[in-house]
């Protein structure tokens, strides 16, 4: 059985043992034992690796197999494993998160695979230069993207456009040109664009002048016939391609849109599938951590390739990155054939969940044991 070493200060010494003495149920799934040491310092969060070294005596208790610091501990925890000889670790920076700590601790779930692809699109590329382009391809690239999208705009001109793909390409990424004009978008295979879109059934033709992958969509968003006579001819040819049945926003089609890829998945059950979300997204005055969390839990179900994303209104500054939490998340909940819940708490930006939240006598007895004189 482990033995772990707390690490504290006197104001939580008595809610840390009090929590370690509550999380027996949870640790039965990783059974350890534990012991408490305050270190001689009032408040938890001002601890510091080299105070623990002089603080701290080595050996620690025969058996101990990890000594756990308070998260906002500072310092270099790799030196101290060194010096001790088992793992240090920071814990939660509350207490009171302990059992949800142990808890994922003891589910292991492997968030570091995903089945749907990023594509997160640079909607104003004609309006920038290339630094600009390079700058949010870097910050997209950061937060998850797969795909940089180089989005053209409607009689817009961009000159540009062949030098921006040839710059990303040689940076190492891969790119799609986006564009309802077909010179544009032949413009962007000529540069080296990885994926084109949007074709439709009318210009289909385009797919025939081109190496990059095409990415269908209906002549109109209703028009699922039309979508169907793409998929076929490009099947026909042996080409690979994505389909995108168009995802409407909320209140002007989303659950009919939503029933359209529900469809189209069941009539091409191998079809590979992009969902275009920043019409939800974008368009929705609404915090995006939940919006994601439900249209990545319908990919997951539908089997998805590729989402295209944005990241444009200042409430959805932080979609690819929750983009990215979320297909990892859901992936997870699908492969392991659980509920997702209690994987991550990282799309829980407003309601973090307290097992063991502080009541007023606690918060009580802490502000009348608070002597330190900065206070």
């Amino acid at each position: 059985m482990e033995h772990i070493v707390f690490l504290t200060g006197r104001l939580a010494q008595f809610s840390l043992q009090q929590v370690l003495k509550s999380i027996a149920p949870i640790a039965q799934q990783k059974p350890f034992t534990w012991e408490v040491r305050e270190i001689g310092l009032q408040v938890a969060g001002l601890m510091t690796a080299d105070m623990i070294r002089r603080r701290v005596a080595h050996p620690l208790t025969e058996g101990t197999s990890r000594m756990i610091v308070p998260g906002r501990c500072r310092g270099d925890l790799e030196a101290l494993t060194a010096h001790y000889g088992v793992k240090v670790e920071r814990g939660p920076e509350e207490v009171k998160d302990l059992p949800q700590f142990f808890w994922r601790e003891a589910k292991h779930v492997d968030l570091s695979r995903y089945e749907t692809e990023i594509f997160a699109e640079i909607v104003d590329g004609p309006r920038l230069d290339l630094d600009g382009i390079a700058a949010r391809a870097s910050e997209y690239k950061r937060q998850g993207a797969d795909v940089i999208d180089v989005g053209c705009r409607p009689s817009t001109p961009f000159p540009h456009l062949e030098d921006a793909v040839v710059m990303l390409k040689e940076q190492g990424y891969r790119v799609s040109v986006d564009s309802m004009q077909t010179d544009e978008l032949l413009r962007g295979r000529l540069a080296g664009a990885d994926y084109i879109m949007s074709l439709n059934a009318d210009t289909l033709w385009v797919a025939d002048e081109i190496e990059s992958t095409p990415i269908r969509v209906p002549r109109e968003p209703a028009n699922v016939a039309s979508l169907d006579v793409a998929i076929e001819a490009l099947q026909q040819r042996g080409r690979p391609f994505l389909a995108d049945p168009i995802l409407d926003p909320i209140p002007f089609g989303l659950a009919a849109s939503i029933a359209r890829y529900v469809s189209l998945r069941e009539r091409h059950p191998q079809v590979a599938i992009m969902m275009g979300i920043g019409n939800v997204t974008e368009l929705t005055e609404a915090d995006t951590t939940g919006i994601n969390a439900v249209l990545f839990g319908m990919a997951a179900e539908l089997r998805i390739a590729a989402v295209l994303t944005t990241s444009v209104s200042l409430h959805a500054r932080r979609a690819v990155h929750e983009a990215d939490v979320a297909r990892r998340l859901m992936h997870a909940a699908r492969e392991t054939k659980t509920l997702p819940k209690g994987i991550s708490a990282d799309l829980s930006a407003l309601h973090s969940k307290r097992p063991f939240p502080y009541d007023a006598k606690e918060i009580d007895s802490f502000a009348y044991s608070v002597r330190y004189p900065n206070f």
